[in-house]
């Protein structure tokens, strides 16, 4: 990932609550955390539903928007302060000219797209106990970085829920 986050050659500071994009933006940049963490949210019925979080030393990106370049059904919001260096589609697609290049970034949207499944699954198959478990397994870095009510919403579940599941 390094690779990537050395094509950066800007940087861009957000306040807690602050906005990066907006539902109906097209946006084609992936970013590197540097420190701080966001929230992806899609708006259903008024109510804010997360589906992924980034944080320190991750890559945060609107994948639909992304791909596409039309605009994207989600949000990205600053859930503390958060600096993070923009990496542009143009710098990407430069970087993807040889192919070592192209064989790393493959692996990072392979990973992606793996995560997004495994999260799927549990949204749809598993009790609230189990998607708690297996995130904790799969990504213990999320419960120091995330305050639990967005994880809860991550999770599918009330903040009471969760709260019982954390105790020993």
């Amino acid at each position: 990932m390094k690779e990537i986050v050395e094509l950066s050659d800007q940087t861009i500071t957000l306040d807690r609550n602050e906005f990066l994009t907006t539902k109906g933006g097209v946006d084609t940049n992936v970013y590197y955390i540097e420190s701080g963490s966001l929230r992806i949210f899609v708006l259903d019925d008024c109510k804010k539903q997360v589906v992924r979080f980034g944080y320190k030393a991750s890559l945060i990106v609107l994948m639909d928007s992304f791909l596409t370049g039309k605009p994207s059904h989600l949000f990205i919001q600053a859930i503390k302060k958060t600096v993070l260096k923009v990496i542009t589609k143009p710098q990407i697609e430069n970087f993807l000219t040889t192919e070592n290049n192209r064989n790393l970034w493959i692996k990072i949207f392979e990973n992606l797209a793996l995560q997004q499944m495994e999260r799927e699954i549990d949204l749809l198959t598993n009790s609230p106990k189990e998607r708690y478990e297996r995130v904790l397994k799969r990504n213990p870095q999320l419960f120091q970085e995330i305050p639990n009510r967005h994880i809860a919403n991550y999770l599918r579940m009330s903040a009471e829920t969760l709260s019982r599941l954390k105790k020993p």
